[in-house]
């Protein structure tokens, strides 16, 4: 049997078998339980809905990020973005025109509150998991002239922390 070069100085041996092009039976049936295994770990509920407490860096990331998208939905009056964010029950109850008619007010006033990227997060209260696992984020930014208070909820959805709940004043 020949060996084929493959790269830096590694070999790729046909097995017998594979010279003609044909795999034996017994690979397709490992390659086939492998993949149903793979799938059953993939689609296990207990990774979809056990998340660890995310880190203070990775809070700031998910607050920041939702604000962020939501303060692009007003401004833009479109809430396609944030609606494809949002965790999937919150989807189903909230399409993104029922979205923009709870965000009316911010919309009508052409709110801003971009500002908050460069703003540090000043916590109202320590980031909690409560007991239906829903992560709670309670706190505010320091911007001028207005300062933008914020109550997020967000559960473990398509294997990560998703919105399901927002509370924002700005005052």
């Amino acid at each position: 049997m020949d060996h084929v070069p493959f790269g830096h100085g590694v070999e790729l041996i046909p097995m017998p078998s594979q010279v003609d092009g044909v795999r034996p039976m017994r690979y397709w049936a490992r390659f086939r339980w492998a993949a149903a295994v793979a799938l059953l770990v993939a689609a296990s509920p207990t990774r979809a809905n056990a998340l660890d407490m995310p880190s203070p860096f990775v809070q700031e990331i998910l607050i920041k990020s939702i604000l962020l998208t939501l303060n692009d939905a007003v401004a833009s009056d479109n809430f396609t973005v944030l609606h494809a964010k949002i965790s999937k029950p919150f989807r189903d109850q909230f399409p993104p025109d029922k979205l923009r008619t709870v965000f009316k007010d911010l919309v009508e006033k052409h709110a801003v509150f971009d500002a908050i990227v460069a703003s540090p997060v000043v916590p109202d209260e320590d980031a909690k998991i409560d007991d239906k696992g829903v992560l709670r984020l309670k706190g505010r930014f320091d911007t001028a002239p207005k300062k933008v208070k914020y109550q997020l909820g967000f559960i473990p959805s398509d294997g990560q922390w998703k919105l399901s709940g927002i509370s924002i004043d700005i005052e």
